[in-house]
């Protein structure tokens, strides 16, 4: 068995300024993949961008809107999902607090047709800010995996969850991970051996030099089968705040000699997905 990894620059559709950011990623062949935030202004000009690239991008479920953009809103009906003025906190914690099942997935059903009325039908689906997982409150994995089952969709629910988290997850979330992996197998649902990002702000990094070390460390451990790598590429005003810093940051590791040397001399072969 090999190292293969999916490089898959998050959040197109997000403002203008990412969406170019990733569009010139991805014709420069700097990224296999990326995922497409449906309820953005900007949604629209990025499926018709990635379609003439010929990219197929995943969908990202988004629930929560972006700090530092005007909020968005749910292309279902709202819901538990959004506030009296209809749009979307910006708070994964106020979602997992009051989010229902039924919402939380005839939004996903919504964004799921969005896609595929743009001739855009996905292959794989993932969540955006992880609220999917329970990670803030309540979790809706086994209702998105039994989803995912119904239109045949792969799911970025990684097998061995300790390289994203930095260690063993505790007791609590450990068993409701195995039970999770355990329902996306009996589904038939593919799901990717690992997954890595970085989680660290500008600050705690201190440099770009420190970005880029530790995402040669996070290659250098990728196990073997096919693991995801995913980034959030921009520029550094196209987002509010230190974050700007670290997604220009990240835009820069993927055109960097240094990260694609490291592909080469570990031998990971770059693939565009994990269910094939």
């Amino acid at each position: 068995m090999s190292r293969r990894l999916v490089v898959t620059a998050d959040d197109l559709g997000r403002e203008q300024g990412t969406t170019e950011v990733i569009a010139e990623l991805l014709a420069e062949g700097h990224v296999s993949a990326t995922t497409l935030i449906c309820v953005s202004p900007v949604a629209e000009a990025a499926a018709k961008q990635v379609r003439e690239l010929g990219v197929l991008p995943r969908l990202h479920v988004t629930l929560t809107s972006e700090r530092g953009l005007p909020r968005w809103q749910p292309l279902a009906v709202t819901g538990s999902l959004a506030d009296q003025d209809g749009t979307l906190s910006a708070d994964p914690m106020v979602l997992g607090a009051r989010g229902e099942a039924p919402d939380v997935m005839e939004e996903a059903e919504a964004q799921l047709r969005w896609m595929r009325e743009r001739d855009l039908a996905p292959v794989a689906a993932d969540s955006h800010a992880g609220t999917l997982y329970g990670l803030h409150g309540r979790s809706w994995l086994a209702e998105t995996l039994e989803w995912c089952a119904r239109h045949g969709l792969a799911f970025r629910l990684p097998r061995d969850p300790e390289p994203y988290f930095g260690g063993p997850l505790p007791p609590p979330f450990a068993g409701a991970h195995e039970r999770a992996v355990a329902h996306a197998d009996a589904l038939g649902v593919a799901i990717p051996e690992t997954i890595a990002t970085n989680r660290h702000t500008a600050a705690e990094l201190g440099t770009y030099e420190t970005l880029r070390d530790d995402y040669l460390r996070r290659l250098a451990a990728l196990p073997e089968g096919t693991s995801e790598l995913f980034l959030h590429p921009s520029r550094e005003d196209a987002v509010e705040g230190p974050d700007g810093v670290v997604r220009s940051w990240e835009a820069r590791l993927l055109r960097d000699p240094v990260w694609h040397g490291a592909i080469e001399s570990e031998d990971v072969e770059v693939v565009e997905g994990w269910w094939d």
